[in-house]
C-alpha cells in the first residue's frame, strides 16, 4: 500500500495525465463493445442467436407504399347523380310512343283519303316511322335506332287504347326506377325490378316483352363515378399514410425466433448484413470522454498537487467501476430480464465523491454515468427504455447531493429518504409517463427493481464508506476506534510513566468530546486526538504536576525559570515528534501542536521577570500555531480548564464557571482562537457544556454529617407517607 502511495510522487505532474489516460483508455473499451457493429451473417429461415435491434431510424420506402397503394384502393369512389337522366329517358320512350300514335294516325288518314281497298300493313308503316327519326338529334336517332325492328313492328300493331296503357305503365315504371341511384353495381338488378313491377299487370306476353325491351333501353345509369373527385380522394389518402420508419432501438427479431423475409429485409434496409463498424457512435463517444476530461481539469485547475492527486484518483476509480458495473448488468439484460439494469446503485458514486471530496464531483460523477449509459446500453438506442435508465440514473446520483456533507452513518433517515424513497418516486413519474397503468405487473416490477438501486446504494455507502475513509484518510472511524483502544501502545505507555497526564488527557478528551459534539463538530476525532494531545510528557513525565507523587516536591524549584519554560515547551515539540514516528493521523499531531497555541507561560515569565525585568513575553509563549480549527479550539480551552479546576482548593460551580468564562475571555482576548473559525454563539455553547462538565466531575464533597442529616429527613417523610 505505501509503495501505491508513493507512485504520486515519483510521477508528479505527469500523475494526474495518466490516470486521465487510463481511465478514457478504460471506458473507451468498455462501452466500444456496446456500440459497435457486430459481424454477423444473416440468413431467412436461420433462427436468431441473440435480439436484432435497429442501429438507426430510417424509412421503409417499400412498406411505405404498399401502405399507400392500400390506402388508395380503400377509397371509395366519388359518385355524381343526375337527375335529368329519368326525365330524357323517359321523354325517350315518350317520343316513340308518340311516333308510332302520329304513323298510325297518318296511315289512317291517308287509307280514309284515297278510300283504297286494302289498309296500310306494319311493313307500309315501318317506313314512314324511321323517316320521323330524321328530324331528331343524333343522340335521339341512336337510342330510337336500338330497338330492333320487330319492337316497333310489334308496336304498330298494338290498338290506340294498348298504347295508350303500354305507355302509361312504362313511363310510370320508369319514373320509380330512375328516381334511385342506378349504378353500374345496380343497372342489372333495377332492369329486373322493372320487369317483376308489370310482370302481374294484365298485359299479354308480346306486350310485357314490348315493356321489358323499353326498360332494358331506358333504364341506365344515372349516377356515375366522378374520376376527378375520385383521384383526389386517392391522392390526399395516400398523402395521408405516414412513412413507415424503423426506429433505432426497435426489435426487428427477438432471440430465439426464425428470420423471415420481411426481418430480412429490414435488415438489409438498416446495413446490419454490412461488416463495417458504424462511426457516429464511437466519435460521439470519444467526443464525451474528452468532455469528461476537460470538465476534470476545470475543476483542477485552482487546486495544488495533493488535492489534485486525491480528486482525479478518486473519481477514476469510481466511474470505472461504475461503467463496469453497467457493463455487468448490460451482459446479463436479455428480453425477460429487460430491467436489470435499473439495479445498478447509481447514488453510490456521487455520494462517495461528495463526502470525500465536494458536491461538483458528485455532480460530475451522477451526469456522466447516466450519460455512459446511453452507449453502454447502446442496444436500446432510440427507445423510452433508454431514456426512463439515463434519467433515473441522473435523478438517483444528483439528489443524494442533497445530503450533507459528513459521515452517512449520522444521517441515516436522510439517506433512506434521498437515496430509495425519492428516486422510487421518480421511477414512478417516469412509468406514469410511458402510459403504464401503476398497478399492472410491469409497472410494479419496475419500482421493484429500482427500488433495489436505491438499497444497493444505502447499504453500499453505509457499508462501504469507513473502508473507503480508510484508504483515502488518516483519521478514518476505523483507525480513531483503534487509536482509542486502551490497549495502544501509546497510551499503555502514558498510563504507566505519566499517570496524572493519562488521566488528564481522558478528562479533557470528555469534555472536549462533548462541547464539539453540540455544535456539530467530529467528536470522535476530537476525543482520539485529546488522548494524545500531551503525549510529549512522557519524556519528562515528573517535571509536570500531575504525576507528581503525593508529598513529592516540585522539581522546578530547583530550576532557573528558563529551563522550566523549556521543559514545558518541549512537551508540544517532543509530542509532535512521538506521534509521527507512531504515524498518527494528522490532525492528532496538528491539536497536539496547536492545544497551547501561542498563549503566554505566565507564571515562569513573572518569574523570570523578577530575574531579569527585560524579558519579554515572547519568548515565553508557546511557538504555536494557533488552533486552526473548532476542535482544536474547544481542546485549547478545555486542556487549561481541566487542569486549573483540577487545581482549585474546594472548587464551586460559581467558581468553576467564572474561572470558565475568565479563561474563555482571556482567550479571546488574546486572539487564541480567531483562527478556529468558532462564532460567538458557538462559544457560548461551548462554555456551557464545560461548566457542566467540570462542575459534575470537581464538585465540591458533601460534609457527611449533612448527608447523614439528609437521609434521616428522607427516611422520615417516607415513614410519613407509609412507604
Amino acid at each position: 500500500m505505501k509503495k501505491i502511495q508513493q507512485v504520486p510522487n515519483v510521477l508528479g505532474k505527469y500523475y494526474t495525465p495518466l490516470i486521465l489516460f487510463l481511465m478514457s483508455l478504460i471506458m473507451f473499451s468498455l462501452m466500444f463493445g456496446s456500440v459497435r457493429q457486430k459481424q454477423v451473417t444473416y440468413k431467412v429461415g436461420q433462427l436468431s442467436s441473440e435480439t436484432i435491434r435497429a442501429n438507426k431510424t430510417i424509412e421503409n420506402k417499400d412498406e411505405t407504399k404498399e401502405k399507400q397503394k392500400l390506402a388508395m384502393e380503400s377509397v371509395t369512389p366519388e359518385y355524381t347523380y343526375n337527375p335529368d337522366v329519368e326525365t330524357k329517358q323517359i321523354e325517350y320512350v315518350k317520343t316513340i310512343f308518340d311516333l308510332v300514335n302520329q304513323v298510325n294516325e297518318t296511315a289512317e288518314k291517308q287509307y280514309n283519303e284515297k278510300k283504297s281497298s286494302s289498309k296500310p300493313t306494319v311493313e307500309d308503316k315501318l317506313p314512314m316511322l324511321k323517316s320521323n327519326f330524321e328530324k331528331y338529334s343524333q343522340n335521339d336517332i341512336a337510342f330510337f335506332q336500338s330497338f330492333p325492328d320487330t319492337f316497333y313492328e310489334q308496336l304498330l300493331e298494338l290498338s290506340s287504347s294498348d298504347l295508350t296503357k303500354l305507355e302509361e305503365t312504362s313511363e310510370n315504371t320508369l319514373k320509380t326506377i330512375l328516381a334511385k341511384h342506378i349504378r353500374n353495381s345496380t343497372l342489372q338488378g333495377e332492369k329486373q325490378t322493372a320487369k317483376e313491377m308489370v310482370q302481374y299487370d294484365e298485359f299479354s306476353s308480346q306486350e310485357i316483352n314490348l315493356l321489358v325491351m323499353i326498360f332494358d333501353k331506358a333504364i341506365v345509369v344515372n349516377e356515375v363515378v366522378n374520376d376527378k373527385a375520385t383521384e383526389s380522394m386517392k391522392e390526399s389518402a395516400k398523402n395521408n399514410v405516414l412513412p413507415v420508419m424503423i426506429y433505432q432501438g426497435e426489435i426487428i427479431v427477438r432471440e430465439g425466433e426464425q428470420i423471415d423475409s420481411k426481418a430480412m429485409e429490414k435488415i438489409k434496409l438498416l446495413g446490419l448484413t454490412n461488416q463495417s463498424t458504424s462511426t457516429s457512435p464511437l466519435l460521439s463517444m470519444l467526443l464525451v470522454i474528452l468532455l469528461q476530461v476537460v470538465l476534470i481539469g476545470y475543476i483542477l485547475r485552482h487546486s495544488n498537487q495533493e488535492v489534485r492527486v486525491k480528486s482525479v484518483t478518486l473519481y477514476a476509480v469510481a466511474i470505472t467501476v461504475s461503467v463496469l458495473f453497467m457493463k455487468l448488468l448490460y451482459l446479463f439484460q436479455k428480453d425477460n430480464l429487460s430491467n436489470v439494469s435499473l439495479l445498478f446503485p447509481a447514488a453510490f458514486g456521487s455520494v462517495i465523491l461528495y463526502m470525500f471530496l465536494d458536491k461538483r464531483w458528485g455532480l460530475l460523477m451522477g451526469m456522466f454515468q447516466a450519460i455512459f449509459s446511453i452507449f453502454i446500453f447502446y442496444n436500446l438506442a432510440g427507445t423510452t427504455s433508454l431514456l426512463v435508465i439515463s434519467l433515473f440514473y441522473m435523478f438517483s446520483a444528483f439528489v443524494s447531493t442533497f445530503l450533507v456533507n459528513e459521515r452517512i452513518g449520522v444521517q441515516l433517515k436522510e439517506a433512506f429518504f434521498l437515496l430509495i424513497i425519492m428516486p422510487i418516486l421518480f421511477m414512478a413519474v417516469l412509468v406514469i409517463y410511458q402510459g403504464f397503468n401503476i398497478g399492472d405487473s410491469r409497472s410494479i416490477t419496475t419500482l421493484f427493481i429500482s427500488t433495489g438501486s436505491g438499497l444497493f446504494s444505502f447499504i453500499l455507502s453505509i457499508g462501504l464508506y469507513p473502508y473507503i475513509e480508510l484508504l483515502l484518510t488518516d483519521d478514518s472511524v476505523i483507525v480513531l476506534n483503534e487509536l482509542s483502544n486502551p490497549n495502544q501502545p501509546l497510551l499503555k505507555q502514558l498510563l504507566e510513566e505519566a499517570p496524572g497526564t493519562y488521566h488528564h488527557s481522558m478528562m479533557v478528551a470528555s469534555l472536549s468530546a462533548n462541547a464539539v459534539a453540540q455544535i456539530g463538530g467530529n467528536s470522535l476525532l476530537t476525543r482520539v486526538a485529546s488522548y494524545y494531545h500531551d503525549v510529549g510528557k512522557i519524556k519528562h513525565a515528573n517535571f509536570f504536576v500531575e504525576n507528581l507523587p503525593d508529598g513529592a516536591e516540585n522539581p522546578h524549584n530547583f530550576l532557573l525559570p528558563s529551563d522550566s519554560k523549556e521543559i514545558i515547551f518541549s512537551h508540544v515539540t517532543d509530542g509532535v515528534k512521538i506521534l509521527e514516528e507512531a504515524g498518527m493521523p494528522q490532525f492528532v499531531i496538528d491539536v497536539c501542536q496547536q492545544h497551547h497555541g501561542t498563549t503566554l507561560m505566565k507564571y515562569f515569565f513573572i518569574k523570570e521577570q523578577e530575574r531579569n525585568p527585560e524579558t519579554t513575553e515572547e519568548a515565553f509563549r508557546y511557538p504555536g500555531p494557533k488552533p486552526q480549527s473548532r476542535e482544536a479550539g474547544v481542546i485549547n480551552i478545555a486542556d487549561s480548564a481541566e487542569a486549573a479546576v483540577r487545581a482549585m482548593d474546594h472548587p464551586t460551580n460559581d467558581k468553576i464557571k467564572d474561572f470558565v468564562h475568565n479563561l474563555i475571555q482571556s482567550r479571546l482576548e488574546d486572539g487564541q482562537l480567531i483562527e478556529t473559525g468558532l462564532t460567538l454563539d458557538e462559544i457560548a455553547i461551548i462554555e456551557k457544556s464545560l461548566v457542566d462538565g467540570l462542575c459534575s466531575t470537581f464538585h465540591s464533597r458533601i460534609k457527611y454529617p449533612k448527608m447523614k442529616s439528609e437521609a434521616e429527613k428522607m427516611k422520615q417523610e417516607q415513614e410519613e407517607r407509609g412507604i
